[in-house]
């Protein structure tokens, strides 16, 4: 086959005409001058809310492709939601500092900490994916993911003061809702029962009330599932059913001791 046939069935076969990669580095740059513009003391903010703007013109260029939905307002409305997203990240930070014993300071916990990095994202994400703009929301966390292994779907709800320590394998279901002062560990899964196409617009995910710990490794399912207000659940738990208030939830290994022949 001659190499201009080849292009021409290259062409031929690429079905997505709104498929423009660079949309995904763009995204990323966007991502990492909104995290410095909130946190780094030495960041000029005015000149950076000047840059983030255009920036962010150019991914509503690439991203927004409905014609009857048009973007431009987003902008405006999602910087005044800033400010308080950086409050309810501080709050995030200090539950971090509070509950792990081996940080130090807080500043480590805003430069060291991926779990409180993977929470930052997400809430950037959160208020553009409530705007009606889910694609970009969407490839920030999961440029989020891929640094730091946790994967928050940014339509996730999650109250103050979160904190995930470790960080790694932790995975966060589009529709679950978290309240405030949740403790979650590493390898923690918060997903749905069934994956099929059709619940797409249903709750698939649970819901976890106030002061909630959930140990490593542990696995709660279900959109009518409810870890009720105190309730602990331990490492390795698998849960598909309401949990009451003030419970405790543990998986009990069997432990079988190996016993060696007589000589």
């Amino acid at each position: 086959m001659e190499k201009s046939a080849i292009i021409n069935k290259i062409k031929a076969n690429k079905k997505q005409p709104n498929l423009r990669y660079r949309l995904k580095k763009n995204v990323e740059a966007f991502t990492d001058l909104l995290f410095l513009t909130l946190f780094d003391i030495e960041t000029p903010v005015a000149q950076n809310l000047e840059t983030l703007e255009l920036q962010f013109d150019e991914l509503m260029d690439l991203a927004c492709w409905d014609a009857e939905k048009p973007c431009s307002k987003i902008w405006g409305n999602y910087i005044q939601k800033l400010p308080g997203i950086l409050q309810k990240l501080n709050l995030d930070a200090e539950a971090f500092h509070d509950c792990d014993p081996a940080s130090w300071s807080i500043e480590e916990v805003y430069l060291a900490y991926p779990g409180f990095y993977a929470i930052a994202i997400y809430r950037l994400a959160h208020e553009l994916d409530n705007k009606g703009f889910p694609l970009v929301p969407r490839l920030m966390t999961e440029y989020a993911h891929r640094q730091t292994g946790v994967d928050i779907n940014p339509g996730a709800q999650i109250g103050d003061s979160f904190f995930i320590d470790h960080a790694t394998g932790v995975v966060i279901g589009e529709t679950a809702i978290i309240k405030n002062n949740v403790k979650i560990y590493q390898g923690v899964t918060l997903g749905a029962l069934y994956v099929v196409k059709n619940l797409q617009k249903k709750k698939r995910h649970p819901t976890i009330e106030d002061n909630v710990t959930i140990y490593a490794n542990a696995t709660i399912l279900g959109g009518n599932t409810v870890i009720g207000e105190n309730s602990v659940i331990g490492g390795n738990a698998w849960v598909t059913a309401s949990v009451p208030p003030n419970s405790t939830v543990f998986h009990t290994p069997e432990i079988k001791i190996k016993t060696l022949p007589h000589v």
